[in-house]
């Protein structure tokens, strides 16, 4: 099977990284396709960034579509865009933020998530609640370092991830762990190995979800919410967006 991820900023670094982390734990015999926008944000951190990465990510989204990929993996902790897409694809789309929700509530009664900014705990949230999870979610945490820090070795980050994961332990009686942002993928084993719990990162856990959605023959609902956009004309910039007129 084919899985397209795509990062919906435009930081090819970050790219590179999530891709790495997603073939790590992809099973034998899955392409991991790893895509970033030419254009939007170099990082998404709150709602103005969101909404200028989302024409980016739906045009990814629809070249996955074009070329037959199995799913679809929206690499940002936000879920950005992520009923737009389910709209747009008739594969599977899965957000990392939902995936790593739903499996830390399988490992554990309570979990915190660790995220980057103070001002992505609102939008972590409100997807909880949306997603009926948030009385599971002892916290949400910020540790305060930009998304773009987390490539820095000078920006000591990982050990301001650890501290705020100690901090949840400790202080909120989280049982696992959330990483609320796809630029820590690669901290995940070695963080819960120092603190002994499940650490658990969206796109290893929405590669897992993508596999099983293939393997089982799901595709997107189009009865509903996620029903093919409506025909209509969009003007400028964002023709390219039109939904096809069948």
């Amino acid at each position: 099977m084919r899985i397209l991820v795509v990062n919906p900023n435009t930081s090819v670094a970050m790219t590179d990284k999530i891709g790495a982390a997603a073939r790590a734990v992809a099973a034998p015999g899955t392409e991991i396709i790893a895509v970033n926008p030419a254009d939007g944000p170099v990082s998404i951190e709150g709602y103005y960034d969101e909404v200028f990465s989302v024409p980016g990510l739906l045009a990814e989204i629809a070249k996955g579509e074009a070329s037959g990929v199995s799913a679809h993996i929206i690499a940002c902790f936000d879920d950005t865009g992520l009923e737009a897409a389910r709209s747009l694809a008739s594969a599977p789309v899965i957000g990392i933020g939902e995936a790593a929700f739903h499996l830390a509530s399988l490992v554990a009664h309570r979990f915190a998530v660790v995220t980057t900014l103070s001002r992505s705990i609102p939008a972590i949230e409100t997807n909880l609640m949306k997603y009926g999870l948030a009385s599971r979610c002892a916290k949400v945490r910020a540790c305060e370092v930009p998304v773009l820090a987390l490539d820095d070795p000078a920006s000591n980050a990982s050990a301001q991830i650890s501290a705020e994961i100690e901090r949840a332990r400790h202080k909120d009686r989280a049982e696992a762990i959330v990483l609320g942002c796809a630029g820590m993928a690669d901290l995940a084993a070695r963080l819960s190995e120092q603190h002994g719990l499940p650490v658990i990162d969206g796109v290893a856990s929405a590669v897992k979800l993508a596999e099983a959605c293939s393997v089982l023959g799901l595709k997107t609902s189009k009865t509903g919410a996620y029903a093919t956009p409506l025909s209509k004309t969009y003007l400028g910039a964002f023709a390219a967006f039109a939904p096809r007129r069948d």
